[in-house]
């Protein structure tokens, strides 16, 4: 392994001589100071004048010849290759001095002898520390003149790019032209400059300009100190008490004037006055200039001007479906009489009959077993019945009471469970409300009568309506909603079925009024109870009456269930009615006056 290593190691150029190299190492103080006294005999050579004319200097310099080696003792390899680059290096500088030569207007420097390599002229550089000149490893070769301004932090040509050196990049680089900087303009200059030409705001010359807009610019005035006066937060605070004990009493007094009855009757006026007639109606008031009607006279009238709000556009608005076209019942079939009823009937079951009679042809459903009866028991069972006729007759009767049988086990099993019953009558009463939601309102001038109590509110629960009836000594309100058919049946309760003159039960429902009464004027339980009964025993009934004062349809249901609620007060039944926004069906009751 160590032949066939030593065979493919690479040889070394130098041979032998550089391994004695290796082993005897130069005297570096030595060189140095050869290559110091080298460096001086140079420069004096280069400060003496030239001898030579101008039109020598444009001519570029030859290279200088190489050093003869048989100058001077034989010299080792490190030696040898340190002179090599210092041939090289002086060339590149001589060749860059050459090039420079024109450009500058500096001569040209005189060929000198081999033995003297040419340097360009020392630049006046500043002192820099050996330590720095010298290059950061290598072979201890000083650094290049063009690099020292890089290694220096405060050398002015730091920032000055490298000269090139070919004809082509001089020819093909681009000449910057420095930035000249004028004298430095005041305040009052910029703000000239930037404002704008006369020509700007002139609208002969610029038709676009608009006045509104403002163009200067404005400078931020400054805002003085602005304070407050002592006890203006104090009397604002003052002032907010006074408004809430003023709007704590007008409660109280609402209050003891609606447990008293004083505002019974206060507002019945006000339900019927009209307000007055505005000044101009708001589909005029886009077509006037004032919003009055004198500009008709004045001819003031915005019609034919660019701001009307008449055009030549014609407005198409969306058609909407009528609210009433969806509750349309659909058609009905055309009724027929009782014969063709029978006929229809009829002709339906004998098609049965041949249908099933086919499937049992072909197999497909068992034959029914015959039907006897005691009609034609001789007849089907033949000679079984001559002979034994008491077994014939028995087995007849078992067949009869099976088939009766098993005709209510049929009947029960198709009849519905109390579940089933409920789901129907619930979808048939959501059915019955899909088609629109009626109301009702009736007048009661006395509801003494317990069984009129009850049957109101019976019905109202068994038909599914939501609504209420309001107790007041005066008179009683009966507000009813719901479906159509539920609203028609329970019309139909109030006017035709119920006998409003009995007076059979008890005073039930005037009881109520009667101990709601005694609790806002603070009787005790003593005298109510006298209250009631002579209540019971002096109510007479026989003009009393019900009244339909309206009915229609509403958008919406206002309540949630049928309730009964004593209101002795006007301001309570309004309160009441006022939560499903009903309040005005107590002011039409309350107003109602019977057609004669």
């Amino acid at each position: 392994m160590a032949d066939s290593s030593a065979t493919l190691k690479r040889q070394h150029p130098d041979g032998d001589v550089g391994n004695a190299a290796k082993k005897a190492k130069p005297d570096v103080a030595k060189i140095m100071a050869e290559a110091r006294a080298k460096l001086a005999a140079r420069a004096a050579a280069l400060k003496t004048p030239p001898a030579h004319s101008s039109s020598s200097s444009a001519t570029p310099t030859p290279a200088p010849p190489s050093v003869s080696p048989s100058l001077g003792p034989p010299l080792s390899a490190a030696q040898q290759r340190l002179a090599e680059m210092k041939q090289r290096l002086n060339s590149t500088l001589s060749r860059s001095a050459a090039a420079a030569a024109p450009v500058t207007g500096r001569p040209t420097l005189p060929p000198v002898s081999a033995s003297i390599p040419i340097r360009p002229p020392p630049r006046e550089e500043p002192e820099m520390p050996e330590e720095q000149v010298r290059a950061r490893g290598g072979l201890d070769v000083g650094l290049h003149p063009a690099l020292l301004a890089d290694s220096d932090p405060n050398s002015v040509h730091k920032k000055q790019a490298i000269q090139p050196k070919y004809a082509t990049t001089l020819a093909n680089r681009r000449t910057e032209t420095p930035t000249v900087r004028g004298p430095k303009q005041s305040n009052k200059k910029k703000q000239e400059a930037a404002s704008p030409s006369p020509d700007f705001s002139d609208p002969a010359k610029n038709p676009y300009y608009d006045p509104s807009l403002a163009t200067g610019v404005r400078g931020r005035a400054s805002k003085a100190l602005v304070f407050n006066q002592k006890g203006k937060y104090i009397e604002q605070a003052n002032a907010l008490r006074r408004q809430a004990a003023l709007e704590a009493m007008k409660k109280r007094i609402a209050e003891t004037a609606r447990k008293v009855g004083i505002d019974e009757d206060m507002e019945t006026d006000k339900a019927f006055l009209r307000e007055a007639p505005p000044e101009i109606e708001w589909w005029d008031q886009g077509l006037t200039t004032n919003s009055t009607y004198d500009d008709i006279a004045n001819d003031q009238l915005r019609i034919n001007t660019e701001d009307s709000i008449i055009t030549i556009y014609i407005q198409h608005p969306i058609q909407l479906e009528p609210p009433q076209e969806k509750h349309i019942p659909p058609p009905k079939p055309l009724p027929l009489t009782a014969k063709e009823q029978a006929k229809k009937r009829r002709q339906k079951r004998m098609e049965d009959l041949k249908e099933k009679q086919a499937k049992q042809r072909l197999g497909l459903e068992p034959a029914p077993p015959p039907k006897m009866t005691r009609a034609n028991m001789m007849r089907v069972m033949g000679e079984e019945a001559v002979k034994n006729p008491t077994a014939v007759e028995a087995r007849v009767d078992r067949e009869i009471a099976d088939r009766f049988n098993t005709h209510l086990q049929m009947n029960e099993e198709r009849k519905l469970t109390k579940e089933q019953k409920e789901e129907k009558l619930m979808q048939n009463r959501e059915k019955d409300l899909a088609k629109g939601i009626h109301c009702v309102v009736f007048r009661i001038e006395n509801l003494s009568n317990g069984r009129h109590m009850f049957k109101i509110n019976k019905f109202a629960e068994q038909y599914g309506i939501n609504g209420i009836c309001i107790l007041n000594p005066k008179f009683n309100l009966v507000v009813a909603e719901g479906g159509e058919w539920s609203i028609t049946k329970y019309r139909k309760l109030f006017l035709q079925r119920i006998d409003w003159t009995d007076n059979g039960g008890g005073g039930r429902a005037t009881s109520e009024v009667a101990d709601e009464d005694a609790t806002m004027n603070g009787a005790d339980g003593d005298a109510s109870a006298g209250t009631k009964s002579e209540l019971d025993k002096q109510q007479d009934l026989s003009q009393n009456r019900c009244t339909m004062i309206w009915e229609g349809e509403l958008k919406t249901q206002g309540f949630r269930k049928f309730t009964t609620k004593p209101c002795p007060t006007d301001a309570l039944a309004k309160e009441a009615l006022g939560r499903a926004k009903m309040e005005n069906f107590w002011t039409v009751a309350k107003n109602w006056v019977k057609a004669t």
